[in-house]
């Protein structure tokens, strides 16, 4: 979030294989977004007109040429300055205002501009774009030395007469290293808000009344065997189903029978990693890294042995025989189950080629056997081609399998259902086998690397 009155700088480049005109009228066309400027009643302009703004810049760069015989050189075309303010403190028409003042002070009339102001975000700022020719076209803009201090320093001028805040000028440890913004919300989380809402507050009677305050809240709905929402803006339809747990179409329908309670939605953080892996120091100063690197690499390493160390406490490991162990233990459970779904899927494989076989036989055979009564007929054959082709490939691949008894479709697909339930409940499992493996052979590691440098120290140390 901006906190105080900011402003920077930006010399607008021409895009490679695009010609001037065009990476002008998107610039500026960026700037005079309807959506952001109010339908364009927050845009102004100084000598030019903001519907033809770009072929007045471009009118004025030929006028240049022609006039100085100088062709432009770099791929400077225009100027860009952003100018934030504090969220609250201004109204968007003080804001236009303010940056229109500070183009024409900064510009010295000198030079065509445009100033549009956005209002679609929490602060409230400016897009000042202005020619990078001058007015007379005898000149072009020089990007002086600090010109963006410049700026900043006018802007703070005219943001104090127009007594708004400005930013104070602190050391360079205090200053925020960083722009922080509110973490962003994705459409399932808002429409789990969405639907916490109703159920809590507005206590819908049944659930076709639910699906209509979903429509009132802006969601497009598709009834039918699943239900699914689509909000403003997305591209593909939700299930309810998908959402998460107390959020399926039987759950909210218990919900709203007053079968059962609704929870809302709990947003996990994401898992932060204990510890991380050492730098191996000998191997980057060999690559080219300095002492200072050096230095931070120590300072880095110690904090990550501390916290392997934490880690080796918390999981009782208290040698490094007893790391080995765990390690292996840990590898060939993860080992197991891969090979258990690794099987499970191949023979999910292997049952959906020999179902398909199974039907394409029962499929074709009265054409196959019609083909056979007509003396195997080469006009025949032609004729129905596809039904033959696909009964022989069923025929060889049964064969080839020594199938002597055909399954039955139910069977299989029965068989085929189990597997995939088997292959749903060992990911959970496996994943987390997965996690625990990755971790130990990490510390395992760190614990090597830490070893193997304090040695390497301790040597070099006597050799001294």
């Amino acid at each position: 979030m901006v906190k105080l009155a900011a402003t920077r700088l930006i010399a607008l480049h021409k895009n490679k294989g695009k010609s001037v005109a065009a990476c002008l009228k998107s610039r500026t066309d960026y700037a005079q977004n309807p959506d952001k400027t109010q339908q364009g009643e927050l845009v102004s302009s100084y000598e030019c007109s903001p519907l033809t703004v770009d072929e007045e810049f471009m009118l004025s760069k030929r006028q240049y040429e022609l006039a100085t015989g100088r062709r432009q050189k770099n791929d400077v075309i225009a100027y860009q300055i952003r100018q934030s303010f504090k969220p609250g403190e201004i109204t968007a028409e003080e804001a236009n205002k303010v940056g229109y003042e500070l183009a024409m002070r900064f510009t010295k009339g000198k030079y065509a501009f445009i100033v549009a102001t956005h209002t679609d975000r929490e602060h409230i700022h400016n897009h000042i774009i202005y020619n990078s020719t001058a007015l007379d076209s005898t000149r072009k803009f020089r990007d002086f030395l600090l010109s963006g201090l410049a700026v900043q320093r006018l802007s703070d001028l005219i943001c104090l007469e127009h007594q708004l805040s400005v930013i104070e000028i602190k050391p360079y440890r205090e200053r925020q290293k960083r722009t922080l913004y509110p973490p962003k919300e994705s459409n399932r989380d808002k429409l789990c808000s969405v639907i916490d809402g109703i159920l809590l507050n507005e206590k819908p009677l049944d659930f076709e009344i639910f699906l209509q305050k979903l429509e009132q809240e802006g969601y497009e709905v598709k009834r039918g065997k699943h239900t699914s929402v689509k909000g403003a803006r997305q591209k593909r339809f939700i299930r309810f189903r998908t959402l998460g747990a107390g959020y399926s179409e039987d759950e909210i329908k218990a919900v709203i029978a007053g079968e059962a309670e609704h929870r809302p939605h709990q947003k996990q953080p994401p898992k932060e990693q204990p510890f991380h892996l050492l730098v191996d120091i000998q191997a980057k100063l060999a690559e080219g890294k300095g002492e200072g690197y050096a230095r931070w690499a120590k300072r880095y390493n110690l904090k990550e042995m501390s916290k392997t160390l934490i880690f080796l406490q918390e999981n009782k490991i208290g040698s490094i025989e007893e790391m080995q162990e765990r390690v292996n233990a840990t590898t060939a459970q993860y080992h197991e189950l891969g090979d258990s779904i690794k099987a499970a899927e191949q023979r999910m494989a292997e049952i959906a080629v020999l179902r398909a076989h199974i039907v394409n036989y029962a499929r074709t055979r009265p054409v196959y056997d019609a083909y056979r009564k007509a003396g195997y007929s080469k006009k025949f054959l032609e004729e129905h081609r596809e039904q033959i082709t696909l009964h022989k490939a069923a025929k060889a691949a049964f064969d080839e399998a020594n199938l002597k008894k055909f399954p039955k479709v139910k069977e299989l697909d029965a068989e085929y259902a189990a597997l995939l339930s088997q292959k749903k409940a060992a990911y959970p499992a496996y994943r987390k086998a997965r996690d625990k493996m990755q971790e130990l052979k990490k510390a395992q590691k760190n614990v090597e690397l830490f070893f193997t440098e304090g040695k390497d120290t301790k040597e070099k140390l006597q050799t001294r």
